[in-house]
């Protein structure tokens, strides 16, 4: 257990430092809404239109989705990178069907169109 109590610590810590701060922005904060305030925030500008009425093209999402994955390998791969010497041949082989199964999908949305914005 005491090989723990730093993390234990360290969560508690970053606990009571959020609540903290979240009831000191309430309590402490500017109280004065107006609509002015309140309504959305469009880069200095007049906000145009509803959000129920944007439709967004499915290539927006499926780029998001996209980078997040990608996102994620790298994640993934940056541990295995710092300790490639001492993992030895076996890591090496699994982060490359890793990257090989990427590799697949990425051509898979690539020959299916999806980074072509005149297309959609």
């Amino acid at each position: 257990m005491n090989e723990y109590a730093g993390i234990l610590t360290l969560i508690i810590a970053t606990s009571g430092f959020l609540i903290t701060m979240l009831l000191l922005s309430i309590f402490l904060g500017p109280q004065n809404k107006t609509k002015t305030k309140q309504g959305p925030f469009e880069c200095g500008s007049n906000p145009v239109g509803s959000v129920s009425e944007t439709r967004f093209n499915i290539s927006f999402y499926l780029i998001a989705v996209l980078f997040i994955l990608f996102d994620i390998e790298i994640v993934f791969m940056y541990p295995w990178a710092v300790n490639i010497l001492n993992l030895g041949w076996s890591a090496f082989l699994g982060v490359l069907s890793f990257i090989g199964v990427l590799a697949i999908g990425l051509i898979y949305v690539w020959r299916k169109g999806v980074f072509d914005w005149k297309k959609s």
